[in-house]
């Protein structure tokens, strides 16, 4: 799959983001070793803490399909009523990337279109993490 397409997905799916508090909608696309891909969306709480971002709901729906092996993932949010934004994952996404990503291989798309984003290494938006590869 190209990025372009991972891209756009994000874009499309952050419509069914549930933001009733902050108005901002984030949707990701989760690419797979083997060329699948999951879907994520934010979900927010009245309470805040119990929200969930669009990055982890898409991770935590690959995971309990039992996939283990990642390759790029494509964010994309703003308002609603606007284009999407540059939006980057925020250090709590970060870290649930390198707990199952490898920091040197892995993309992070942060999308407005499909044809409009830009590209890091998880190496790059999250230098000196501290991962599984330090418990051993």
């Amino acid at each position: 799959m190209e990025l372009k397409e991972l891209a756009k997905l994000a874009v499309d799916v952050r419509k069914n983001a549930y933001a009733p508090y902050s108005k901002f909608h984030v949707g990701a696309a989760l690419l797979t070793a083997d060329g699948k891909v999951y879907t994520g969306v934010n979900i927010e709480s009245a309470s805040y803490t119990p929200t969930c971002c669009a990055e982890r709901t898409a991770f935590a729906k690959a995971v309990s399909e039992g996939e283990r092996n990642f390759v790029a993932i494509a964010v994309a949010g703003g308002f609603m009523d606007k284009e999407a934004e540059y939006c980057y994952p925020c250090g709590v996404c970060r870290q649930v990337m390198v707990e199952f990503c490898n920091p040197k291989t892995f993309k992070v798309i942060m999308a407005k279109t499909g044809e409009e984003f830009k590209e890091h290494l998880l190496d790059e938006i999250l230098p000196y993490s501290f991962g599984p590869s330090d418990l051993a």
